[in-house]
């Protein structure tokens, strides 16, 4: 088929979906039937309802067809300001507690007797001062993880970690494994360092290792981003044995592991990290947003010492140092327990919401932890994710689809709950909404 009629075929459908003349939910022709239709080769048909699927305008769903989705609003799910200020918002987790702004006027106030303040208007250390560094690493020793204030690293937030992970230890074009469904925030940063994600599926309480070492083999892996303890969206811990095993496929095929820590605090009786495991080939990232407070942007990131120097360096490139007076209260913090407090309290917090949704949400399917702050819900064979996401939109709801965690082409139909963004009446409320929505659009 000439690329013009190709391309001729793609805008046609793409302008008869986006006019409303193809509506939501319309099944279209089988590829066979496409390609009938229109005198074109069978993979040419393929080629094109791959081309709309990229654009995100059609869903094709293995055993059912291609249908046309529903028109998200850009960055649903992702992106803050995607919801707007009367939208009770359940695609985004800024857990906060009682009287924490009480704690922070106290560390402002604490911070200004301190005499230090001049020190904190000059430039710091790339990756944070040496006793800062050393007061992370105890917390990290805390968590089983051999870090030294040589190994430790202060970022402005985990995802900051993660980027300046990508940035100082691949290049373009290397391929990276990651789970199938993983946290979009690294997907982002694998698309700005243009890494190539590919999906490891998932097996039970974790990711699906014998694919990963068959990956290995065909493919040049150069790392793993993973998160064995706590994982999001689906909430499991992955049991020692799979730790060890993931270890192993690393060192044979000389991967990078990057152990995504945000929610492990959320998990007290996990196995022991994998940067316990095997600290040579482990770059452990985590911070404080989630246990702490979502504007403290501190992060750290914990790397082998012979590669400390080139993640400091991508530090330098993107902030030059994480803010001082933000990291002189995160280490009081650390010091005087507060962090363990709302640490403990926030799993206490997380466990009565996830309570309310068993509640609300009945008898729907759902996949989580019992500490945890989201859950995600595979919807029935015939239920659609863009259909329910936007039928919630007009009851003031906000959630995520599948698609902004998925790594692969085929992108499951699910809906995933943030639970710590709203107060626990507003949250049983609005979840007795989703289980009816989706039970109006169960046949």
């Amino acid at each position: 088929m000439p690329q013009a009629r190709y391309k001729e075929l793609v805008d046609r459908l793409a302008g008869d979906i986006r006019a409303g003349r193809l509506r939501p939910g319309t099944a279209l022709p089988t590829h066979r039937k496409l390609a009938a239709r229109e005198g074109i080769a069978l993979v040419t048909a393929t080629r094109v309802y791959a081309e709309l699927q990229a654009m995100g305008l059609v869903s094709g769903e293995t055993g059912r067809g291609t249908f046309v989705k529903e028109a998200l609003p850009r960055g649903e799910g992702i992106d803050l300001h995607a919801v707007s200020a009367d939208m009770v918002d359940l695609s985004f987790n800024y857990p906060a507690l009682p009287d924490q702004a009480g704690l922070l006027r106290a560390a402002l106030r604490q911070l200004a007797a301190t005499g230090d303040l001049e020190s904190l208007l000059r430039y710091q250390p790339h990756g944070g001062r040496e006793h800062e560094r050393a007061t992370v690493a105890r917390h990290l020793a805390s968590c089983r993880i051999p870090a030294s204030p040589d190994t430790v690293l202060l970022v402005s937030g985990a995802t900051h970690g993660l980027a300046t992970t990508a940035m100082a230890l691949f290049e373009p074009g290397d391929v990276i494994a990651a789970d199938a469904l993983t946290y979009p925030g690294f997907k982002l940063v694998a698309e700005t360092q243009r890494l190539e994600l590919v999906p490891i599926p998932s097996a039970g309480n974790g990711p699906d290792l014998q694919a990963l070492a068959g990956l290995c083999k065909r493919r040049r892996v150069r790392g793993v981003y993973t998160m064995p303890t706590l994982h999001n969206p689906l909430g499991w811990v992955m049991g020692a044995a799979r730790r060890r095993e993931l270890v192993a496929i690393a060192r044979q095929h000389g991967l990078i592991l990057i152990e995504d820590a945000a929610y492990a605090f959320l998990a007290t009786e996990a196995p022991p990290p994998l940067a316990a495991l095997a600290p040579e080939c482990t770059v452990y990232v985590s911070g404080l947003s989630k246990s702490v407070a979502t504007g403290l942007r501190v992060g750290f990131v914990c790397a082998p010492q012979e590669r400390v120097h080139k993640i400091r360096g991508a530090i330098r490139a993107t902030t030059w140092n994480t803010p001082a007076a933000m990291t002189a209260i995160a280490c009081g913090w650390l010091e005087d327990g507060t962090v363990a407090r709302l640490e403990d309290e926030k799993r206490r917090d997380a466990a009565a919401r996830q309570g309310v949704a068993d509640q609300a949400l009945g008898r729907l399917k759902k996949v989580g932890h019992p500490n945890s702050y989201f859950l995600w819900l595979p919807l029935a064979h015939e239920v659609r994710a863009d259909a329910v996401a936007k039928a919630l939109l007009r009851e003031g709801i906000s959630v995520s689809t599948a698609a902004p965690f998925s790594t692969a082409a085929q992108v499951p139909h699910a809906i995933r709950l943030a639970l710590g963004s709203v107060d626990l009446d507003k949250l049983r409320q609005s979840l007795q909404t989703v289980a009816r929505v989706i039970g109006d659009h169960t046949f």
